[in-house]
């Protein structure tokens, strides 16, 4: 039926070229309706709710691009269940990953995407024309104070912003509430010596009604950022709390989205920043996991591209990066990327602070014109 407005899903298959059509019209019924179209009454239904295969497309040894056409009605603006329409029953399906989807605009819009973006984080941070720097405080076990110790020669160091590791959650070793304003002072003490105060960025965990109480407990620390992983926390749940607190900065983490099947540029790139995420942190080419540099430059540019009138999002290559490597990584990502560096900084121990100076002027000194 004309006039209905529909999300253009694009999955991978796996199948034999004599089954594809079957197990494509398979998938789009079940990424619909799941039921037999002969048991359905509802003429309306048939026309507009059940889902459409648009294209096949070989793609690879064995497997195909297939686009399905799902209606924008299903979805509404829960971010919940447009995962479920996206990739709900069918990710239980081992030969099938959700590759890509090309919104309508009034869905973009319902969404929002980022209230801050790379533009807003680098107005609160005033610093324009470079690159920034982040690292993580880790191990999670350490007690608050020690944390603090360590954000203190962090910020001496002159980084630009430092987050909680995404295991340090609500633990009895640093509950949240001493561990934040704890921390938040050392940060800003350190700040008003050096003259540059970095964003400190404390992990959320917990339920929805747990996030809102350490929000509000991050806002009497006088803490404007918070970091969240959406798919542990729910997708609907952090698009919820981005919504209710528009001038907090959010930074995601990717924990889960592995297992999820869902290709890393939609995932983190887009679907994270459809939901409001103003910086993206994800595993980086040549570190602890497989990412490729393909990826990489697919999901930095799916988060920074112009999409739908959408602020942003600032891509956070990390996961056992180096000093050493701060070159290559600012000429293959441009001055638009913060660079996360923690556990190599922190092998530094006693000269810690010097070691944070060392990165901060690799990234400061960078020909971004070169």
């Amino acid at each position: 039926m004309s006039g209905v407005r529909r999300l253009e899903v694009t999955y991978l298959i796996r199948a034999a070229p004599a089954d594809i059509e079957s197990r494509a019209q398979a998938l789009a019924i079940e990424q619909s309706v799941e039921m037999p179209l002969s048991a359905i009454t509802e003429p309306a239904v048939i026309d507009t709710i059940v889902g459409r295969v648009e294209a096949i497309v070989p793609a690879d040894a064995g497997r195909f691009a297939v686009t399905i056409g799902l209606a924008e009605a299903t979805v509404g603006a829960d971010a919940g269940q447009l995962l479920s329409m996206l990739f709900g029953n069918s990710s239980l399906h081992d030969d099938v990953e959700l590759l890509d989807v090309a919104l309508p605009a009034a869905t973009a819009a319902a969404f929002g995407g980022p209230h801050h973006g790379i533009a807003g984080l680098r107005a609160r941070l005033g610093v324009h024309g470079r690159a920034l720097t982040a690292t993580a405080l880790k191990p999670q076990g350490l007690p608050a104070a020690a944390l603090a110790g360590l954000a203190r020669h962090f910020a001496e160091g002159g980084i630009d912003l430092i987050k909680d590791d995404h295991g340090i959650a609500d633990q009895p070793a640093a509950p949240f509430a001493e561990r934040v304003p704890r921390i938040a002072a050392a940060v800003r003490d350190a700040g008003a010596r050096t003259g540059h105060t970095p964003l400190y960025v404390p992990n959320l965990s917990g339920d929805l009604d747990r996030m809102r109480t350490q929000v509000a407990c991050a806002r009497a620390a006088g803490v404007r950022a918070v970091m969240v992983a959406p798919m542990v926390a729910g997708f609907a749940n952090v698009h919820t709390l981005i919504a209710e607190n528009p001038d907090l900065l959010v930074v995601t983490h990717p924990a889960l989205g592995g297992a999820s099947r869902i290709a890393p540029p939609l995932l983190f790139g887009r679907l994270f920043r459809l939901i409001g995420a103003d910086a993206v942190v994800y595993p980086n080419y040549g570190g602890r996991f497989g990412y490729t540099t393909v990826t990489c430059r697919a999901l930095a540019d799916a988060a920074r591209a112009p999409w739908h009138g959408l602020a942003a999002s600032l891509p956070v290559p990390a996961g056992g990066m180096t000093r050493e490597r701060v070159p290559e990584l600012l000429d293959f990502y441009g001055a638009d990327v913060m660079l996360l560096i923690g556990g190599a900084l922190l092998e530094a121990r006693e000269t810690l602070a010097a070691a944070t100076a060392d990165f901060v002027a690799a990234v400061h000194g960078h020909d971004y014109m070169g």
